[in-house]
């Protein structure tokens, strides 16, 4: 260890600077007298004494009053390492108890300051994901993460996936079979996006992911009012932009969908292909605090920019078009929708015609 690490690594024990050159001047002598230690130290004499007997009490040293002249000697360094030691793990279990009483709001946000931990809070959240993800990643890290996010489609959750800075374009449909539900491939650079849920969400510069030393921080955040703009970033901003590289086959009905875009995803899907498709949500009208009842009728069509052809009016619409059993057409969105019917907690679609 080096003089400018040495003097680091004392100054976050509480030490300033002077005392750290005072302390490292007794070290060498191992035991001197208050002169020699000032004058080697480049201090005075009587801020030797004062500064000794603060080491003194923090048993970095001990002050020999009882001689004349007094000396200072310094105490073994495994015995002020091993004394060090002890006051850190007698302050652990006080710590803990602290920690573990602190409320969840105070970790909403995190500052996130290196690529590891990135990396390791991107799989956090793909790993606790139950219906949805959101994910912009560059094209180089795709392999780190592509076990876990294989892992999140296995488990049904929807997982959109934009991967960015593939300026060769060599990223063919084959390469995301099983990895996401969709994903679109862009040249340019974006930000490192992923939230899950919309309940959870991390944004980090894509310099973080792809340069050492960047320099960057990025930050993850884990409140509900706060993650929806996330996605309504990733929606309108950068989904637009890419280009459609692969699309999840339609899965067989009936299923039911907590998540509402998972269920517009998959009616579109439906619907190309020509399946009839019958639609029950437990749905509220749109504004109310009404209870949630039963909206039911055929499917007859979908507002998504999802996929492509896209036929939405704004960038994070998602609607399911119902014509119901008295004949009226009505559209049917997620939780907080605003423009539409009905807003759905959940949505069943099931074959029109039973097989």
């Amino acid at each position: 260890m080096d003089d400018t690490t040495l003097s680091d690594r004392l100054r976050q024990l509480g030490l300033s600077e002077k005392e750290i050159a005072t302390y490292l001047t007794i070290l060498e002598h191992g035991e001197a007298k208050a002169s020699t230690v000032a004058d080697d130290a480049g201090v005075s004499k009587r801020y030797v004494y004062s500064v000794s007997e603060k080491l003194d009490d923090r048993g970095f040293v001990e002050v020999l009053d009882h001689a004349v002249p007094t000396t200072i000697r310094a105490n073994p360094p495994e015995e002020v390492v091993a004394d060090l030691t002890s006051d850190l793990q007698a302050l652990e279990p006080a710590l803990v108890d602290r920690y573990g009483d602190a409320p969840e709001q105070e970790r909403e946000f995190e500052v996130i300051k290196t690529r590891t931990t990135i990396l390791k809070r991107i799989k956090e959240l793909l790993a606790r994901a139950e219906d949805e993800v959101t994910v912009s990643i560059p094209a180089p890290l795709l392999g780190e993460v592509e076990d876990r996010l294989r892992e999140t489609v296995d488990r049904g959750v929807l997982v959109i996936l934009l991967v960015t800075g593939d300026g060769d374009g060599t990223l063919g449909p084959e390469r995301f079979d099983g990895v996401a539900s969709v994903v679109r491939v862009w040249e340019e650079n974006a930000p490192v996006i992923v939230t899950a849920d919309r309940q959870f969400g991390l944004f980090a510069p894509n310099e973080m992911l792809v340069r050492t030393n960047a320099g960057k921080q990025g930050i993850a955040i884990a409140q509900a009012q706060l993650v929806p703009i996330i996605v309504g970033s990733f929606f309108g901003n950068y989904w637009p932009m890419a280009t459609q590289a692969y699309v999840t086959d339609p899965v067989d009905l009936p299923r039911t969908f907590t998540g509402f875009r998972h269920a517009v995803l998959q009616a579109t899907l439906h619907l190309e292909v020509g399946d009839e498709v019958r639609v029950s949500a437990e749905a509220r009208p749109v504004g109310t605090d009404d209870e949630y009842g039963a909206v039911e009728g055929t499917l007859v069509g979908v507002r998504q920019g999802l996929i492509e052809p896209t036929r939405d009016v704004f960038a994070v619409e998602n609607a399911l078009i119902v014509e119901t059993d008295d004949g009226e057409r009505v559209s049917v969105g997620g939780e907080g929708a605003f423009v539409e019917d009905y807003e759905a907690r959940t949505a069943t679609l099931e074959p029109a015609v039973p097989e």
